[in-house]
C-alpha cells in the first residue's frame, strides 16, 4: 500500500519567486489576503489514538483511526485548493498590475509630446513683452508642473485651452495608474509572505498526516483510502461526449488512470484534482484556473439530472474538490493521498455540490 506522498517536493515550482530584492517597479496586483484565513484553523490533524496499532481483530479501533485519518486527508486537500486558489488570484492579478504599469508609461509618453507642444502654443501666443513672465513659467520640470503654474487658462490664447486641458487629464491619469500600481505591488509582497507562511504550514501538517498513516496497519491504510475516496471501478472503453472540446478532455483525464495524486500537482505525471482537470481540459485547447473554487465559476451550470461527459462536478461547501463526468454516473478525478487517478462513482465523495460544462 503505498505511503501519501509528499505534498511539497514540487513547490518551488508552485508558487512565484520572492518578491523581496527585485526591483520597485509596477508589475503586481492585489491580492485578497483574506483568502488563506481560518485555512491553519480548519487544518486540524487529530492524534491517532493509542489503539491504531491495535490488533487487527480490534475492529472497532481500526475503524477510529482510519476515520480519524480520512478526516485528516480531507482537511489537507481543503487547504491545499485554498492555496491552489491563492495563486490563482496572485497571477491575476500581477496581470492586472501590469496593464497598470503600462497605462502608466503611456500616459507619461503623452504628457512627453503635449509638453513639447504646449510650450511652442504659449511662445506663439505671446507679444514680446510677455516672454520674461513666460520664461520664468517654462522653468518647470514638467507639463504638469507647468499647467499648475500658470493658475489660469487665461495666461494662454484661447485656442490653446483644450490642449491645456489635455494635459492636465493626462497627467491625474498617469497618477492615478502609478500610485493604483504602487498600492497593488505592496498588496501582492504582502499576500505572498502570507502565502509562504502558509505553505510551511501545511508542510508540517502533511509530515504529522504521513507519520500518522504510516503507523496504521495495511488493512487499516486500505479502509482510509476506502473511506475517502470510494472504490475504484473499471475505466469504461468508450466514452461519447456531445462536443470536440469534451471528448478531447475526457480522453486526456481517463489516459491519467494510475497516475499519483500530488497535493499543488497539474501534470504530466501527478496531479491533484483541479490540476488534473486544468491539464484535460488544456489539451482540448481550453484555458481553466488551477483551483476546484475558481473552476466552480466557470463555462455554465448543469443540474445533476443534465450531466453529459466532460461536465466537472464540484464537491463539499464550499467547493474543495471535483472531478469529471464520464457518463453512467460515474467520474475519473484525482481522489486523495495514497491513491492514483481512477474511476468512481459520482457518490464516492459523498458531499456533492455543483457541476459545470465548459465550452
Amino acid at each position: 500500500m503505498a505511503t501519501p506522498h509528499a505534498v511539497l517536493t514540487h513547490a518551488p515550482e508552485q508558487f512565484p519567486a520572492p518578491l523581496v530584492g527585485r526591483p520597485a517597479s509596477r508589475r503586481l496586483g492585489r491580492v485578497r489576503s483574506g483568502l488563506l484565513i481560518g485555512a491553519a484553523a480548519a487544518l486540524t490533524v487529530t492524534a491517532l489514538p493509542g489503539s491504531a496499532t491495535a490488533a487487527p481483530g480490534d475492529a472497532a479501533d481500526a475503524a477510529q483511526a482510519a476515520q480519524l485519518v480520512a478526516d485528516a486527508s480531507h482537511q489537507l486537500e481543503i487547504v491545499s485548493e485554498q492555496v491552489n486558489e491563492a495563486k490563482v488570484e496572485l497571477e491575476r492579478q500581477q496581470a492586472a498590475a501590469a496593464t497598470a504599469d503600462q497605462t502608466a508609461a503611456e500616459t507619461q509618453t503623452r504628457l512627453d509630446a503635449l509638453d513639447g507642444q504646449i510650450r511652442q502654443l504659449a511662445r506663439s501666443a505671446y507679444t514680446s513683452d510677455g516672454f520674461s513672465q513666460l520664461d520664468v513659467m517654462l522653468t518647470s520640470t514638467s507639463a504638469d508642473e507647468f499647467v499648475h503654474q500658470m493658475g489660469t487658462l487665461d495666461a494662454i490664447a484661447g485656442h490653446t485651452n483644450d490642449v491645456v486641458a489635455e494635459v492636465a487629464a493626462a497627467a491625474d491619469e498617469a497618477e492615478r495608474a502609478q500610485t493604483a500600481a504602487a498600492d497593488a505591488e505592496a498588496q501582492a509582497q504582502k499576500s505572498y509572505d502570507d502565502i509562504a507562511a502558509q505553505q510551511k504550514d501545511l508542510e508540517a501538517k502533511i509530515a504529522d498526516y504521513q507519520s500518522q498513516y504510516a503507523a496504521l496497519s495495511a488493512p487499516q491504510q486500505q479502509q482510509v483510502l476506502a473511506a475517502d475516496s470510494g472504490e475504484t471501478q473499471a475505466v469504461p472503453t468508450a466514452v461519447v461526449a456531445a462536443s470536440g472540446a469534451a471528448q478531447k478532455a475526457v480522453d486526456t483525464a481517463l489516459a491519467q488512470v494510475g497516475d499519483p495524486y500530488v497535493w499543488g500537482a497539474g501534470g504530466p505525471d501527478a496531479f491533484d484534482c483541479s490540476g488534473l482537470m486544468q491539464y484535460a481540459y488544456s489539451a482540448a485547447g481550453v484555458s481553466l484556473p488551477h483551483s476546484s473554487s475558481s473552476q466552480s465559476q466557470m463555462g455554465t451550470p448543469v443540474s445533476r439530472d443534465q450531466l453529459q461527459p466532460g461536465d466537472l462536478v464540484f464537491f463539499y461547501s464550499p467547493v474543495s474538490h471535483v472531478g469529471m463526468y464520464i457518463g453512467n454516473g460515474q467520474m475519473v478525478h484525482a481522489s486523495t493521498a495514497g491513491e492514483p487517478v481512477k474511476v468512481a462513482s459520482l457518490d464516492s465523495m459523498g458531499s456533492y455540490n455543483s457541476a459545470r460544462r465548459i465550452g
